[in-house]
């Protein structure tokens, strides 16, 4: 069975800002050493939306550059019905 990682917002708005904060620095290596470790990464729809929209809101050009690059490497797993439902039993549970 492969493994796949779907990064949350937060790991993905990190590993998206500029580097020089150790939380930053410290995230980047984490998904670096899952793809070095062949661990497929993607980035799903709502998360790319809640990441996009702070960075629109706050005019991050730069920020903004090093988000399409990334969902461009990584992959985009975009959002179904069915998705979101389940998603909301998950949270709900959690």
């Amino acid at each position: 069975m492969s493994v796949v990682v779907l990064l949350d917002a937060g790991p993905l708005g990190l590993v998206t800002n500029r580097s020089g904060r150790s939380e930053v620095n410290a995230c980047r290596r984490w998904l670096a050493s899952l793809l070095d470790a062949g661990t497929a990464v993607h980035v799903p729809a709502i998360a790319d939306y809640e990441v996009r929209r702070e960075l629109l809101r706050a005019d991050k050009i730069t920020g903004l550059a090093r988000l399409d690059a990334l969902v461009d490497s990584l992959g985009y797993v975009p959002i179904t019905r069915q998705a979101m439902l389940q998603a909301a039993h998950i949270w709900s549970s959690a």
